[in-house]
């Protein structure tokens, strides 16, 4: 049997006709940048996020850096964020010229601990970036408590978040603004690269608003030095589709999450703890295993698809080496680093599928 990773092409089958029909209405128009089903996907995430106001921009990765930049974050200014994340948390902050400074994970959910962030503020820091991992919110209330103390923004790393709930409020509506991604693997994925910013302030919003198209405002009257953000509408039309599936899309992912769980409980294999303050949904399963590369090898060869998030932690990586930092500064990052391992968890996935994940797993480790 063959259990890939991810199968797009298995959601893509069940609503290919609307997405041709969505798509092929923006090419008869020509309206090849901005326009309606943008805005129209802007007002969908805004509400499904419960937030006042969004902003569809060309990455998530572009999401964060023109938080960054609504908020004059750049050189000398430090930003708060974790080492256990997708590169782009912490590159955003870099590239802008400003510093990242990590401050570990909670070993339990892969997400910032935020006990440990008040000891890393200095004069420089602007702001904090959490990032709400695998698809559960980061403990957001004693975060905003140390930023409103300290007057710092909170941008919300959601990327693999969208609808997740922290004590009842979604990903993205909790900070100064909250940043999502639609890479295709995402639970609401577009058909290429795309994202989105949200906030609840509308002064920040406006200015996000002119800095997606260049800082203009009117036309080739430029207020600031903004960046070429723009989400397509083709994107936002695929997107427009796939929306109303995302509720349920999640809630198979997270009965798959529990079946997988279930099965492998009283086994070696760690599965995923999330805090009865969180509604989370699962972009990725992720187990703790000993002998992780060895158990991820035999996986492959049983042409089960799995992959390592992430295996080097952001203090560690090569890029950052001017920060100074070396192996056992953030021991809770490196050791996930070396064990978790992520598994199929996508909603097409068959009872026999999982079934057969689960069997290939236990009988590697008898």
């Amino acid at each position: 049997m063959q259990v890939p990773l991810l199968d797009l092409k298995a959601q893509y089958a069940t609503i290919k006709q609307e997405m041709l029909a969505q798509i092929h209405e923006v090419l008869d128009s020509q309206v090849c940048i901005g326009g309606p089903k943008v805005e129209a996907l802007e007002k969908a995430v805004a509400a499904a996020s419960g937030c006042k106001f969004a902003v569809g921009v060309t990455s998530g990765t572009d999401a964060l850096i023109a938080c960054l930049m609504a908020l004059n974050i750049g050189s000398g200014d430090e930003v708060i964020t974790t080492p256990f994340t997708f590169f782009a948390t912490a590159g955003s902050i870099w590239r802008l010229g400003a510093k990242p400074v990590f401050v570990d994970i909670d070993p339990k959910t892969y997400n910032i601990d935020a006990s440990k962030i008040e000891k890393a503020i200095t004069k420089k820091t602007k702001a904090i970036m959490p990032v709400h991992l695998f698809g559960q919110m980061a403990d957001m209330d004693p975060i905003m408590a140390i930023a409103n103390k300290h007057k710092l923004a909170v941008i919300e790393d959601a990327a693999q978040s969208i609808t997740s709930e922290y004590k009842g409020r979604k990903a993205g509506s909790i900070g100064t603004f909250g940043c999502f991604s639609f890479f295709p693997s995402k639970n609401l994925g577009g058909i290429g690269d795309g994202g989105m910013c949200v906030t609840n302030d509308e002064v920040l919003y406006k200015r996000l608003f002119i800095l997606r198209n260049h800082g203009m405002e009117p036309k080739y009257y430029h207020k600031c030095v903004g960046g070429n953000f723009r989400l397509d509408p083709i994107q936002a039309a695929a997107l427009l589709v796939k929306l109303p599936h995302l509720k349920s899309w999640s809630e198979a992912r997270r009965r798959n999450a529990e079946y997988y769980t279930r099965k492998l409980a009283g086994s070696v294999v760690g599965t995923p703890w999330i805090s009865p303050d969180c509604y989370t949904i699962y972009n990725q399963y992720v187990i703790r295993v000993p002998k992780r590369d060895a158990l991820l090898a035999h996986l492959k060869a049983n042409q089960i698809g799995c992959e390592i998030y992430y295996p080097v932690p952001m203090h560690l990586q090569e890029c950052f080496a001017s920060l100074g930092h070396k192996k056992g500064d953030f021991p809770h990052s490196e050791k996930a680093a070396d064990e978790v391992l992520a598994l199929p968890v996508y909603p097409e996935l068959t009872d026999a599928m999982k079934d057969y994940v689960v069997e290939t797993i236990l009988r590697f480790y008898k």
